[in-house]
């Protein structure tokens, strides 16, 4: 089994290909199978959330590259740029996950989001892609998180404790 524990940047060559969808691209504990058939351990640092080309090195020095998997989401187009920030604003709101694009919002199949956005006037669709959500405004920052470690880009759990900051 392949054992990972580091992160690195996108590389020219690699030795394996790890394929997933972007719900286990955000576990930093994983057992899993790359192209090929050998099983990968992955021990990240609590927080972590892989990105489509990123590599990771294993403890035996080979390279893997992360690959976002294709996935069933829900395409929002708009006649304008303000009907398309308050799809945006609603999805937010309700702390959907959400890929933007130039002139489209992306975000996991939900039927029930996708009925709100069509009552606002928005072009709806279904398709197969990857998912590659924004990280959120806290991701190049580090914050706290009940008593975990730091995690990224989860707005939603940014508290803000005593006057000591702590």
């Amino acid at each position: 089994m392949l054992i990972v524990r580091k992160r690195l940047s996108p590389q020219a060559s690699f030795n394996a290909t790890l394929v997933l969808p972007f719900e286990l691209r955000q576990k930093s504990r994983l057992r899993a199978t790359v192209e090929g058939g050998e099983e990968i351990g992955l021990f990240l640092e609590r927080g972590t959330v892989l990105r489509d080309g990123e590599c990771l090195q294993a403890d035996d020095g080979r390279i893997v590259r992360v690959v976002a998997a294709d996935e069933d989401l829900v395409e929002v187009r708009c006649a304008n740029l303000d009907a398309l920030a308050r799809a945006a604003y609603h999805l937010g709101n309700r702390h959907t996950p959400v890929q933007i694009g130039e002139g489209w919002l992306r975000f996991a199949a939900d039927e029930v989001l996708a009925a709100m956005l069509r009552g606002q006037g928005a072009s709806v669709r279904a398709l197969r892609a990857p998912f590659e959500p924004e990280p959120g405004a806290y991701a190049a920052g580090h914050h706290a998180h009940s008593n975990e470690a730091r995690l990224s880009g989860i707005i939603h759990d940014f508290i803000v404790r005593g006057g000591d900051g702590a």
